[in-house]
């Protein structure tokens, strides 16, 4: 757990902990990359995923870019725009959500919590809600 808290930032860990999902943290090719199993997919076609969300070292400072799901998600049986690319991380296979953030990320005010807010609009709009 020690290892943990020196990855995520405290304010962070402790959101992660305090959302009841089975999570892993590591730290590999340059991200954290935080796996959150059995995240709620609502109006998709599987009412839920395993999450990743590699995230820069230096997070929230520094901008997060794109999620990936594992198993692959479609909305009503029909392909996800910007979903179409199948990529190797953590030792699995993931469908990459090509979303980008960009812009709308407030270094210094956005965190763990407003990322996975922002997630979880991504797959709201992709599911027609």
């Amino acid at each position: 757990m020690g290892a943990l808290v020196a990855v995520l930032r405290e304010q962070d860990q402790s959101l992660l902990d305090s959302l009841g999902y089975s999570s892993t943290v590591e730290v590999s090719d340059g991200f954290i990359n935080v796996v959150l199993a059995d995240f709620p997919t609502p109006g998709l076609d599987r009412s839920e995923a395993d999450l990743l969300l590699r995230l820069p070292i230096g997070f929230p400072d520094a901008t997060p870019d794109m999620f990936w799901v594992s198993p692959a998600l479609t909305a009503k049986g029909a392909a996800i725009p910007g979903t179409e690319v199948i990529e190797n991380h953590v030792g699995r296979v993931w469908q990459r959500w090509s979303r980008h953030i960009g812009g709308q990320w407030r270094p210094g005010i956005d965190n763990l919590e407003t990322y996975l807010a922002y997630v979880r609009r991504a797959m709201a709009i992709a599911g027609g809600h």
